[in-house]
């Protein structure tokens, strides 16, 4: 049995990363794409003793960096069976009116236009195989809006929109896709959005936030379901989350 190659974005850190590990512990090949070789580099590596690694250093905001890095794959590399869209990020906290417009754009560009870049260089061979699964990692913001969230929940629920329109033009093809929408995850999410300051730290006290892993986990069971099941979208919270706005702290 020819062993699944999955290609997942933003492959250094948090969801990702342990994603690529979830991923390994099954015998899924793995192509590790990221902006920070280095991190590319140490992941692969430990990695390597359980499955093949190839990993592209790239940045999925760059159209042309994106294509490049995907035709530059090696034979062995180029059948795609599993696209996991994860390359995100959030750029401030701030009410409209004051929002930075670089934040904006940064968000923009990698949480939409960036999935749809990779998204893109990829379809083509999954629609000639008539077969492959596409997992975009939306979140929470892309089903409620909350006070400060504005572009950047703008940005999710784009992806949410984009994920429906690909499993409606894409389902000709036989072509799984879905989303999986986490809530708190403590990742380096929260010193992104904060731009390394000290409240950064106080985003995931008082509370266990989901971790990483617990993601991963369900990104696996969606990859893994029989051919006749497609899970299509899933919303998962920490047991202290209810809501964006409504989370259960201990003083």
């Amino acid at each position: 049995m020819t062993q699944k190659i999955a290609l997942i974005t933003g492959a250094t850190s948090g969801i990702g990363r342990a994603t690529a590990y979830e991923f390994a512990k099954h015998g899924i090949n793995l192509i590790l794409c990221g902006r920070r070789q280095e991190r590319l580099d140490e992941i692969a590596a430990e990695l390597r003793n359980q499955v093949a690694v190839h990993s592209l250093n790239f940045d999925v905001r760059n159209k042309e960096e994106t294509f490049k890095a995907i035709e530059s794959l090696p034979n062995t590399f180029q059948s795609i069976d599993i696209l996991i869209n994860n390359a995100g990020n959030a750029h401030g906290l701030d009410p409209i009116q004051d929002g930075d417009i670089s934040d904006w754009d940064a968000m923009m560009d990698i949480n939409v236009k960036g999935l749809l870049y990779v998204s893109k260089a990829i379809m083509p061979q999954m629609i000639e195989r008539q077969s492959g699964h596409i997992i975009n990692i939306g979140s929470s913001a892309g089903k409620e809006v909350y006070p400060k969230g504005n572009v950047y929940c703008a940005s999710k629920h784009a992806v949410l929109a984009i994920t429906e329109g690909m499993r409606i033009d894409l389902n000709p093809h036989g072509i799984k896709v879905s989303a999986i929408n986490p809530g708190l995850v403590e990742t380096e999410f929260s010193k992104v959005r904060f731009k390394g300051d000290a409240k950064a730290d106080d985003v995931y006290k008082g509370y266990k936030a989901l971790q990483p892993e617990d993601v991963a986990e369900v990104i696996y069971f969606a990859i893994s379901r029989p051919a006749h099941i497609n899970i299509a979208d899933v919303l998962m919270f920490c047991t202290a989350q209810a809501s964006s706005t409504i989370v259960k702290k201990e003083l």
